[in-house]
């Protein structure tokens, strides 16, 4: 009875197949991490190890013998693929990007950078989001609805940070078309040739561009990012070099753009399908933070990122070796039962906000509190000044062009009894 009993545990763990680029783990992936948390939390699959318990996921993010900068070798045996050449900038931004990089290069950066994006310049950013989200529901209050996504979640980050840095007029219509393209670059075995070869000459017009407003700040500082950024340094005098200026700059929409997008569609859809929570948002306006941080636990927007091990390790009895790619699924730590009561259920009386939504450790999310504001900004503005929100009938579209990030194409939704 034992060998029988062991080995329908052994069927049932190898039915249990990972495979996140399959349209049902695009509609709902969290049946699967379920299964996967159950039978098999870490496991090899695809060449990689996937976690998806919260212990295992925070354990590896904390734990800084894995690395962060697959990507930029990723994209290096991209270009040797493609025979594109002329990429060294695109493998400085690799390189040289907070995002992908591991200390000593990573304190150097993180220390400059954080010298700017302080929880008091964000709060002092209130304004320019509350007016950003403002004009862009305008027009939707007067037209008794709007679509979420292309009409407020994914124009609002782009509108912010041209705002913040100071853009001129005419490169501001150019940022966004130009931030999709490098987005790729977080997912670079996904690139064909023709992607590969458009994202690197994207990268040099938007460098270029940077660079002639990084040479009118330095002559005209003012109180804007960039001018902040310039004038950042260490006690001991270090500062950021120009082209690691422009990179950070660059990043900021790239990890910005997409994850802060999906957070504000996510969430609203999310209320749309709770309405008991939407009326305590209503009613409550102290929940609106809350609302924010379980929209960030129940549908995270960035749902997987992967860490290349550079030693020996062992997670649960497996063995993890130097050089293995190791992929921990965000999505499935946020909804683990270990770590949360009731994972499944949106809750904003939630006392447990242990999420890992914006990672954890010395490669958090450096915008997390940028993305938190605007998302709450839009929440407040439009459940609590826009009316009834309905959601409009039809099938919802989720975006297929990138298997680590979870959100939707578009969200339409109808504004009644506009206040």
């Amino acid at each position: 009875m034992k060998v029988r009993a062991h080995d329908q545990v052994q069927a049932s763990r190898a039915r249990v197949r990972f495979n996140p680029f399959g349209a049902e783990f695009r509609r709902d992936p969290y049946p699967l991490y379920r299964q996967l948390r159950e039978a098999q939390p870490v496991h090899k699959t695809l060449g990689m190890w996937v976690l998806t318990r919260h212990a295992d996921v925070r354990g590896v993010l904390r734990d800084r013998s894995f690395s962060a900068g697959l990507i930029p070798r990723l994209v290096g045996e991209q270009a040797e693929r493609f025979g594109q050449r002329d990429v060294a900038r695109i493998q400085r931004l690799g390189r040289k990007s907070l995002v992908f990089t591991d200390n000593p290069d990573h304190a150097r950066l993180r220390g400059l950078v954080n010298r700017v994006f302080t929880a008091s310049a964000i709060a002092e950013l209130r304004p320019v989001v509350v007016r950003a989200t403002e004009e862009l529901l305008r027009r939707a209050r007067d037209a008794g609805g709007l679509d979420v996504i292309t009409e407020l979640a994914a124009p609002l980050p782009v509108a912010v940070l041209c705002e913040w840095m100071d853009l001129p007029r005419d490169l501001r219509e150019r940022v966004g078309p130009w931030t999709h393209d490098i987005r790729f670059l977080l997912e670079p075995g996904l690139m064909k040739a023709r992607v590969f070869a458009r994202v690197s000459a994207v990268v040099e017009e938007f460098a270029a561009a940077l660079d002639a407003v990084l040479a009118e700040r330095r002559s005209r500082p003012g109180d804007d990012l960039i001018s902040r950024l310039l004038a950042a340094r260490t006690a001991g005098g270090d500062t950021l070099s120009d082209e690691e200026l422009v990179f950070v700059c660059i990043m900021c929409f790239v990890a910005g753009n997409e994850t802060t997008k999906s957070l504000i569609g996510n969430g609203v859809l999310a209320l749309l399908r709770h309405p008991d929570q939407a009326a305590l948002l209503r009613d409550r306006p102290e929940c609106v933070r809350a609302a924010v941080i379980e929209a960030l636990r129940y549908d995270c927007p960035l749902q997987l990122t992967k860490r290349l091990a550079t030693r020996d390790a062992d997670i649960d009895g497996h063995r993890i070796s130097a050089g293995d790619q190791v992929l921990v699924c965000l999505g499935a730590a946020n909804r683990d039962p270990a770590a949360f009561d009731r994972p499944d259920e949106f809750d904003l009386t939630r006392t447990a906000v242990d999420h890992l939504a914006f990672g954890h450790g010395m490669h958090g999310c450096l915008g997390g509190q940028l993305a938190a504001l605007q998302a709450e900004v839009a929440f407040d503005r439009l459940y609590r000044h826009s009316g009834d929100v309905e959601l409009r009938d039809g099938e919802l579209d989720r975006q297929d062009h990138s298997f680590i990030i979870r959100g939707l194409k578009s969200l339409p939704v109808t504004l009644r009894n506009v206040r």
